[in-house]
């Protein structure tokens, strides 16, 4: 709520990005072009909205032991994802993409997957007051905002989020929301990962892929460039 009324007084007609602190925003050739270039392109497009899949980034054995210093980046410690895994249906109301799986629903949510965590979000807005978030970015109206894929079966620009979510201080974050139980229903998914954080949890193994760049996602097919050459 109070996002909504942030942007609602200082965001009108601008465009907004909203991430997360353990979240990092990566889109087609960000590693050459700023991000002005992607909003004058999208604006070009006559786009209003660039959605991305949250991939979850994890370390190479023990959460617990993967230590993140001060200033550090996290991604130097937690480089490692998923390259296939997920699977996505379109919304019937609110028409926004929902995916779900990854690490957290093999090693989480694997008794109930239909229970993993929703990985689609749309952290790129040009907003107008009229403008909401439902669901944090997962999904927001007017509906039209979630379409940030092509129905004809083509490709649309998209992104990722590398989600720094799975270091050192998991544990205490997972326990933290288990009593703050203000996450989506009341934080069910947080008692999942602190079962399993108080008994030591690795989401490694022999598929694992290690992060190189945007370019390796793309190949991979978690993101496209699409018509923006």
């Amino acid at each position: 709520d109070w996002l909504n009324w942030l942007r609602r007084r200082y965001a009108h007609n601008r465009w907004t990005l909203t991430v997360d602190a353990d979240e990092f925003f990566v889109y087609p050739f960000c590693d050459t072009r700023p991000l002005p270039a992607l909003t004058d392109w999208l604006d070009r497009a006559d786009l209003r909205s660039f959605g991305t899949l949250m991939l979850d980034m994890y370390p190479q054995g023990d959460i617990a032991e993967a230590i993140v210093k001060d200033g550090q980046n996290p991604l130097e410690v937690a480089c490692w994802f998923d390259p296939g895994n997920y699977v996505q249906e379109e919304h019937p109301t609110f028409r926004h993409l929902w995916i779900q799986g990854g690490p957290r629903m093999r090693t989480f949510f694997a008794d109930a997957p239909e229970k993993g965590p929703a990985l689609n979000k749309i952290p790129l807005v040009r907003w107008h007051r009229r403008f909401v978030a439902v669901s944090s970015t997962h999904m927001l109206l007017p509906r039209g905002l979630n379409v940030v894929y092509d129905r004809n079966g083509g490709e649309a620009t998209t992104g990722c989020l590398l989600h720094a979510k799975f270091i050192h201080s998991f544990a205490e974050k997972a326990a933290e929301e288990v009593q703050r139980r203000q996450h989506f229903a009341k934080g069910r998914e947080y008692v999942a990962y602190n079962n399993a954080a108080r008994q030591g949890v690795s989401l490694w193994n022999d598929w694992s892929e290690r992060y190189v760049s945007w370019r390796q996602l793309e190949i991979l097919g978690l993101m496209s460039k699409g018509n923006w050459t």
